[in-house]
């Protein structure tokens, strides 16, 4: 489902359910061993779509280790992301030399929680959220923009090393399943790159999920 939003340069694995009987792989026992089954179960699902992700690039198997951030570690010359919602878990990856970052979420297709759209939109947003419900009320506008705004930090963080929040980010979402992310702070990176001043990104609701996707090119 979700490589239908990335280009081909990236992997993507995925998974609908868990498998009975997965274990935490070695080496990332500790990341959740405090967590309740539910939170155990949807981490090592994830973790194993990035490894089998990683495998199709030709990287052995390996723990996955967060950084500060509680960002995926990924091997040198790799740029990647994960995600995983009730019902979904999934990772893309892609050789660094391709593609300058990437970032995936998933979330269950319905309403935001009362209070949270008012947390997460800047001005603008509400009446853009607006118009695209009265021309089509089949989608939940508010958790799209909620996901694209996460695939857009996802995608931010490993390039600059800083924290984005939401009102940091102003999003114009297409419906033909596009969406374009202004920077409303300092973009510079960390690698030299040019400064992320927009991102742009591609979604889709299909299974009772919204999955939405930013890739950053080389420029």
């Amino acid at each position: 489902m979700i490589e239908a939003l990335l280009p081909p340069a990236a992997v993507a694995v995925e998974a609908f359910a868990d498998r009975a009987g997965d274990e935490p792989y070695p080496g990332e026992e500790d990341l959740v061993a405090r967590a309740v089954a539910s939170r155990r179960q949807e981490f090592v699902t994830a973790r194993r779509c990035a490894r089998e992700a990683l495998a199709r690039l030709g990287y052995p198997p390996a723990p996955i280790r967060p950084g500060p951030r509680r960002e995926p570690l990924w091997p040198a010359g790799v740029v990647g992301s994960i995600t995983h919602c009730a019902g979904y878990r999934a990772a893309v990856v892609a050789p660094a030399a391709a593609l300058a970052g990437l970032g995936i979420d998933a979330e269950p297709h319905g309403p935001l929680p009362e209070g949270v759209a008012d947390a997460v939109t800047v001005a603008g947003e509400p009446a853009h959220l607006a118009g695209l419900r009265a021309a089509d009320a089949g989608v939940h506008w508010d958790r799209l923009l909620f996901s694209a705004k996460e695939s857009v930090y996802k995608a931010w963080y490993p390039l600059t090393s800083r924290w984005l929040g939401f009102e940091e980010a102003e999003l114009t979402l297409d419906p033909a399943g596009r969406f374009a992310a202004r920077v409303l702070v300092d973009g510079a990176r960390t690698d030299g790159g040019p400064p992320l001043e927009v991102l742009d990104g591609r979604w889709l609701v299909e299974r009772g999920l919204v999955v939405t996707a930013v890739v950053v090119p080389h420029r």
